[in-house]
């Protein structure tokens, strides 16, 4: 079937919602939208042919392709559960969940996803709001191969880099341990330009060394801006987005028996940030540490 001539839905229209749901519309899709408090505004959307539905119900039995872009398994599990949208499924629908979420959970969600005679895939993102809006985010994407294959138009319209990483749950899987490393390196990175400032090291011979040597990096470029002037924009995801992603993935590796006294040491880094500020951009917490140290 062509994928252009299906009926998408999206829940959660957030930062990073927003520019899925404004890049499947501009690539000719049809579109609704769950009308939420949390969303960003929605009148470009509805300018350009989206339109808003109140009850989520109501949604998945309109939509072929419902898409989960909400704030981790708590949230997927309400939207399925108790908002309606399970009962809402059968056969020819699919669900693809682009949240980050814990796996166990999303195993769970794909048996009575399946028992209704649906589809489900795992879709997390990786990138920023500003890539998103560019209709150029990373997916990765945890799905039977048929499945992807024919969901891929799709995708394509709002992501540049789309990886099958295996079959459902493999990509909420890979979504943890890319934000363990990358928000591990921040974390260090944060760590070691707050030490710098307490020390008296200029910021830019800080950001000139590392530059050059063994901290260069996608985390560097994110965080560099704010010790030169202050910008946070480049590094916009919150103190509490980082330790639920941490969280999340202490889970995984607790329930997997894998070893994580790192993980589990920066979950405490992030959580000890998080109770100062919580909706407070990752670069901020450098200041928190200077801070800390009385300087």
């Amino acid at each position: 079937m062509n994928a252009s001539a299906k009926n998408i839905a999206i829940i959660g229209v957030g930062y990073m919602g927003h520019g899925i749901a404004y890049n499947i519309l501009k690539n000719g899709f049809t579109l609704k939208f769950l009308d939420h408090p949390g969303n960003q505004p929605t009148d470009d959307l509805v300018s350009i042919g989206g339109s808003a539905e109140s009850d989520v119900k109501a949604l998945g039995l309109w939509a072929d392709v419902v898409i989960l872009c909400v704030t981790g398994s708590p949230q997927v599990e309400d939207v399925l559960y108790q908002q309606g949208l399970l009962e809402a499924l059968g056969p020819g629908k699919t669900v693809i969940d682009c949240s980050t979420a814990i796996p166990s959970s999303t195993l769970r969600i794909v048996k009575d996803v399946q028992a209704k005679g649906a589809n489900f895939m795992d879709a997390p993102m990786t990138r920023t709001p500003k890539e998103a809006a560019e209709g150029r985010l990373n997916l990765i994407v945890g799905a039977p191969t048929e499945l992807f294959e024919q969901v891929k138009p799709l995708l394509e319209s709002f992501a540049e880099n789309i990886t099958h990483a295996g079959d459902i749950g493999a990509g909420h899987q890979m979504k943890l341990i890319h934000n363990f490393v990358s928000l591990g390196f921040a974390g260090i990175f944060s760590e070691a330009a707050a030490s710098a400032k307490v020390a008296g090291i200029k910021p830019e011979v800080f950001l000139d060394i590392l530059g050059k040597g063994g901290g260069a990096g996608v985390v560097f470029n994110r965080l560099q801006p704010y010790l030169e002037s202050g910008d946070v924009s480049g590094f916009q995801f919150s103190l509490s987005n980082a330790r639920k992603d941490l969280t999340y993935y202490d889970t995984m590796a607790t329930e997997s028996g894998a070893k994580h006294d790192l993980a589990s040491a920066m979950r405490k880094f992030y959580e000890d940030g998080a109770k100062q500020d919580e909706a407070a951009p990752m670069p901020k917490v450098i200041d928190m540490l200077v801070k800390a140290a009385g300087k």
